[in-house]
């Protein structure tokens, strides 16, 4: 199917969309990561700050390894923060800081979306793993057993990301209201953090339009959505 005319003109927007927003993402973080906070705040002091504004004192905060591999854990109710953006003092560490502290606060807030993206993180996983080999051997053999059973696994993904999406922006969102809230960032100073989670935003945009775009592929190819024969 990698060799299907049709497969290439549908996925190739959404390919280059997915290399934009990864260079974006990484230049406009590599700028405003040279641009230091006025006061100095780093963030993980920033992420503190902020969850304790909120009321919220019982999720830790902890140095983790690895390029912007910053993340919330709300299992173990941590929040992950790479070298770069734990002790850096720039606006892009205190926007990316600032951005994982909104999820800890969706968590505690009890924020649907982010319920239901943690709900589907089982079957999903599950659905990534298997959709691939089971839509191949189907569309090699034209076993339609196999081709459903892929595209249906696949749909899980797919729904994972696209709920991912209004769980990014909420929390970039609540990053954005809380960094001039809490005097962490002046007006001014926001507009550049305002831009790093843009970016990062648009990579969230990018997978769910790839996992969109190849999922319509797949009903296409399979005849369930139009003519399989065209």
């Amino acid at each position: 199917m990698f060799f299907d005319p049709l497969y290439i003109i549908m996925i190739v927007p959404a390919f280059l969309l997915s290399l934009f927003a990864q260079f974006r993402v990484k230049s406009t973080y590599s700028r405003y990561s040279k641009v230091a906070t006025s006061r100095g705040v780093t963030g993980a002091q920033a992420a503190r700050r902020i969850l304790d504004s909120e009321g919220i004192t019982d999720v830790s905060i902890e140095l983790s390894r690895g390029f912007l591999s910053d993340h919330y854990d709300p299992r173990s109710r941590v929040l992950r923060l790479s070298e770069g953006v734990y002790a850096g003092d720039s606006l892009a560490s205190v926007g990316v800081a600032a951005h994982e502290a909104g999820h800890a606060i969706q968590h505690a807030r009890g924020y649907a979306p982010l319920q239901l993206r943690s709900a589907l993180v089982p079957i999903s996983s599950l659905g990534s793993n298997l959709a691939w080999p089971l839509l191949i051997i189907g569309f090699i053999f034209m076993a339609k057993s196999f081709i459903m059973a892929g595209i249906l696994f696949f749909t899980f993904a797919v729904l994972f990301q696209i709920v991912t999406l209004p769980v990014e922006f909420n929390a970039s969102s609540r990053a954005l209201q809380a960094l001039p809230a809490t005097g962490i960032l002046s007006d001014t100073e926001v507009q550049g953090a305002r831009k790093v989670l843009s970016a990062a935003a648009l990579t969230y945009v990018a997978a769910a339009a790839m996992a969109v775009i190849q999922l319509l592929y797949f009903l296409l190819r399979s005849g369930l959505l139009g003519n399989s024969d065209e």
